[in-house]
């Protein structure tokens, strides 16, 4: 196969396959969770109540597809309760991959803003690593309705056939969540944000 053909196999593939988390497994995708303030309920002093994180999205889970496509996504964002109002300070990773008979990629995606309502979580960030040519440097935006067992996911580059095609997407930005998690694979976890409004 030529070397342009097999890129363009690539690209269609993750871009059919929404990703997935890391092709090895959620543990081997990178974390960013160094700060107290960014553990779902931080340590309470006795002058500091205890205080929950302003917003997570967290876990790892395959996509249904009926022809056998492996395509995993891995979530790790925080929103520390200090950065409440905002969004952008989010911290954290995600990873996605898409194989098919062997043939695919995956990207590392280190987050650049989260925002959550109710059991639904847009998250975005930039590519760090992915052997997806033409991938690093791009943004990309993930949904996740959080149903239990019955999850669904969304994401940026539903339109636009690759991540690499997409540009200047701006944060927090992704599709409505219309893929379904593959029934005993995982299981997403959304905490909502509550501004003060």
């Amino acid at each position: 196969m030529k070397r342009r053909t097999k890129i363009v196999v690539l690209g269609s593939a993750l871009l059919l396959t929404a990703g997935a988390a890391s092709a090895a497994t959620a543990s081997d995708a990178p974390r960013e969770r160094a700060t107290a303030s960014d553990a779902p309920l931080g340590r309470a002093t006795a002058s500091e109540p205890r205080q929950r994180e302003a917003a997570a999205l967290t876990g790892t889970a395959k996509l249904y597809r009926s022809a056998g496509d492996d395509i995993t996504f891995s979530f790790d964002a925080h929103l520390a309760a200090k950065d409440k109002a905002d969004p952008s300070k989010a911290t954290g990773t995600f990873a996605f991959s898409h194989y098919l008979n062997g043939e695919g990629a995956r990207a590392e995606v280190k987050v650049d803003c989260l925002l959550t309502g109710g059991k639904v979580a847009v998250v975005s960030g930039v590519i760090t690593d992915s052997d997806l040519p033409g991938a690093e440097g791009k943004r990309v935006g993930v949904t996740v309705h959080d149903l239990g067992r019955r999850d669904r996911l969304g994401y940026s580059w539903a339109s636009t056939g690759s991540p690499v095609d997409t540009e200047e997407l701006p944060t927090c930005v992704s599709s409505a969540p219309f893929e379904k998690v593959a029934k005993g694979t995982g299981d997403f976890k959304v905490v909502p944000w509550q501004p003060a409004l």
